[in-house]
């Protein structure tokens, strides 16, 4: 990827880099961030993986997608340079390094002001590391990925831990006490700053909303109240407060020793209370406990470890009251499986085990079935082999409800996989799918011209 880099003339330096990792919430850490840095007036380029629907997605430039003409552009820009370092080693450039490269290569071209870069797998050796983070963002870290990124918490946080550069501000999310105190050992010896979510800033208070929540909170250099978050979940509050501060701290209103917040005077060095209102309102995660259909209410969910899929639970229980919920699992057989249908057992009255359409990676639903049988019990257990059918069985479950209980108590969850996720979304959403564009920034980018200033 260095190679690559180089040869392209190194446009992973072109602009300042924000950089998140960790186990869950990558993505919609990203998505706020790049929100918030939008509604500021700044052009993004925002990286992303893996997508729902569209490879496009994971490339974006201003909160929209490449267009398949740009997305082709750019594949056109970077492939002689691709082949060039294939000549150089045994095996070629992998599908990820050689997207890496290309959205590295369309942010410069287009140009913008910041890349918001989320980590493929771990940190230290993903690809995404040959740029240097002003900003890095680690999130929760749980088991996964235990194969390459180690079987503890602290081993897989020692890897995550490479992303934070010397003199780079680290903003941590809530971590287990093993992982943080990897990052913090880390931090200190690179000469980062560390800013960790529940002491130097965090989520103060939270309620239900219709279709979201309501949110104060802390950041590094202020409190923003009022806050409307379009997202179910304490995590995605969590991630929202982690946004934040990587905004806060990108802008330079945090000082160089992160002084916690109440030493600063009132709205001193904060953003701009209206401007962090308005992003948060527009912030959009498709496949992140996304409600696609009513009577019954059909939700998607990309959880896809225990971790996650333990937040999308609680999630679930706290913005929802359903008296039944069908399950549509299917999930990938590299994963822990038994781990995350154990997670999902309190929470369903009956689940519907299926395949995806990775065929390489989907388990089989028979298979899926026999774990699932182990927990669930037999009768709670029904295999379909296609997911329509099983989404189609799932809805006629949750509609199953008593003459006392009220129409559209019923729901269904489908589950288990980024790759189900989008299924599920291809299937059931307008547009095949694609998520919508992402509402423009209240701001003018600084490369945004006037009709006058054009002539």
């Amino acid at each position: 990827m260095a190679e690559l880099v180089a040869l392209l003339g190194d446009p992973q330096r072109a602009c300042p880099v924000i950089h998140i990792t960790g186990t869950n919430g990558k993505t919609s850490t990203a998505r706020m961030t790049d929100a918030l840095l939008r509604s500021r007036g700044l052009r993004t380029g925002r990286f992303t993986s893996p997508h729902l629907v569209s490879f496009r997605e994971r490339i974006c430039i201003d909160g929209a997608p490449l267009t398949p003409e740009q997305f082709v552009a750019a594949y056109e820009d970077v492939i002689p340079y691709v082949n060039l370092v294939d000549q150089n080693h045994p095996v070629a450039m992998s599908f990820f390094e050689v997207l890496t490269g290309m959205a590295f290569a369309a942010f410069a071209d287009a140009p913008v002001d910041v890349m918001v870069l989320e980590v493929g797998l771990g940190g230290a050796y993903d690809c995404t590391n040959v740029a240097d983070g002003a900003v890095a963002v680690i999130t929760p870290i749980s088991l996964d990925h235990t194969r390459l990124l180690g079987g503890t918490v602290e081993e897989i946080a020692k890897e995550k831990a490479g992303i934070i550069k010397p003199g780079a501000v680290a903003i941590f999310g809530l971590q287990p006490a093993g992982a943080a105190e990897v990052l913090l050992r880390h931090a200190v010896e690179v000469g980062a700053t560390v800013a960790r979510e529940g002491m130097e800033f965090g989520v103060l208070s939270r309620e239900q909303a219709v279709g979201g929540q309501q949110l104060e909170l802390r950041g590094l250099r202020g409190v923003y109240d009022d806050l409307y978050l379009p997202l179910f979940g304490a995590h995605q509050a969590s991630n929202a407060a982690c946004a934040l501060a990587a905004v806060e701290a990108f802008a330079g209103v945090a000082d160089s020793t992160a002084p916690d917040s109440s030493t600063a005077g009132p709205g001193e060095a904060a953003l701009d209370s209206g401007v962090v209102r308005e992003a948060f309102a527009n912030v959009r995660s498709p496949g992140r406990l996304e409600v696609l259909r009513r009577s019954p209410t059909v939700l998607i969910d990309a959880a896809h470890n225990p971790g996650g899929m333990a937040v999308t639970v609680a999630a679930v229980r706290d913005a929802f009251s359903f008296s039944r919920l069908a399950g549509v699992v299917a999930v990938n057989k590299d994963k822990d499986v038994a781990g995350i249908l154990a997670e999902l057992e309190p929470l369903l009255s009956e689940i519907v085990v299926t395949r995806n359409s990775s065929d390489a990676r989907s388990m089989d639903p028979e298979e899926l079935a026999e774990i699932a049988r182990d927990i669930f019990g037999e009768d709670r257990v029904v295999v379909a082999d296609r997911l329509d059918e099983a989404i189609d069985t799932a809805v006629a479950l949750a509609d199953e409800v008593s003459e006392a209980e009220l129409p559209g108590s019923g729901g269904v969850l489908i589950t288990g996989s980024v790759i189900t996720a989008g299924d599920a979304r291809m299937l059931l959403a307008p547009n095949g799918g694609m998520p919508p564009a992402e509402p423009p920034s209240a701001q003018p980018s600084r490369h945004s011209f006037t009709a006058a200033e054009l002539s």
